[in-house]
């Protein structure tokens, strides 16, 4: 899926024009991580509001932590005006789909690596099904699954493109066109696309990969900051050529200075101060955050 590319990138990369998108990282079962920062980017649209919006989620919302059945449902279910949501497919929700799909084989393998923590969110005792045979345990998950969860998960994208920006899962090929790609390496790779330094035409955006902080280079932006295990979801804010961090730890915010303010309706757009308004605008994001609880600070 592309939205507005360019036919070559600028020195300083910039999303789709007159678009803001927010890119949430690997959530794994954190209903109430995804409830936070879906607050704290809700409140800066409220404040800092932009005329359309994309809210990207780069995959691998279910296993690991205690709630996947009921983060599927939330996003599933969610709506706001002027909001876009987009999903791309993690490798997680690949092999949830393949065993769902008949490939009962895998169910010890997912059940190993998260699977057994999203089965328990949908009400089932993985102990219980370790014991049955294959067969017998894919109709017991297959029963356990809300059929409207399965076809939510299967209208997963593997890949957005937004402008100068490319959002996959886990990454890309080196050295390999976009159009040629494969699935696995959009869902699965790690090397050698992670310590790959060649321009690819875009930066990509991706989870997947565990690190620290935000893992930001030339060529791409490692946003999975192991949500599940660490309490922070990160989100990574683009709009033009600029781009700031948000999470449920602490925000960053661009400079004033370089903001676009978005007229209120039937406003001519002009201000005698913009200074002024620019500054009143900021201070009541901050009044907003705080109340939050969230400390913030410029980039």
């Amino acid at each position: 899926m592309i939205l507005e590319t360019y036919p070559r990138r600028r020195s300083s990369p910039a999303g789709a024009r007159d678009y803001r998108a927010y890119v949430v990282g690997d959530i794994h079962g954190r209903l109430d991580l995804v409830e936070d920062l879906l607050t704290k980017i809700h409140a800066e649209l409220e404040l800092r509001p932009v005329s359309r919006t994309l809210l990207v989620f780069v995959g691998d919302l279910i296993d690991r932590g205690p709630s996947s059945a009921q983060v599927v449902e939330r996003l599933r279910t969610y709506r706001r005006a002027g909001v876009q949501p987009i999903f791309l497919l993690g490798n997680h929700e690949e092999i949830l789909l393949r065993i769902l799909d008949g490939e009962s084989a895998l169910i010890t393998r997912w059940r190993w690596f998260g699977g057994s923590e999203c089965l328990q969110s949908y009400g089932l005792d993985p102990a219980k099904l370790a014991g049955l045979g294959e067969e017998d345990a894919l109709e017991i998950i297959r029963a356990a699954i809300p059929r409207d969860h399965v076809e939510f998960l299967e209208s997963f994208v593997d890949s957005y493109r937004f402008g100068d920006y490319l959002f996959v899962h886990a990454g890309i090929r080196p050295g390999i066109e976009l159009e040629q790609q494969s699935q696995f390496d959009l869902r699965w790779i790690r090397e050698p696309f992670l310590l790959d330094d060649s321009d690819h035409g875009f930066v990509v955006v991706h989870g997947h990969t565990i690190s620290n902080k935000v893992e930001e280079r030339p060529n791409r932006i490692g946003i999975d900051t192991g949500a599940y295990r660490t309490d922070v979801l990160t989100a990574l804010a683009i709009e033009g050529d600029e781009r700031w961090l948000m999470d449920t730890r602490h925000t960053k915010v661009p400079a004033v200075s370089k903001r676009k303010e978005v007229p209120a309706s039937g406003s001519s757009g002009t201000s005698s101060s913009p200074s002024s308004a620019s500054g009143s605008l900021i201070a009541r994001l901050y009044t907003k955050l705080a109340k939050l609880g969230l400390p913030v600070s410029r980039r």
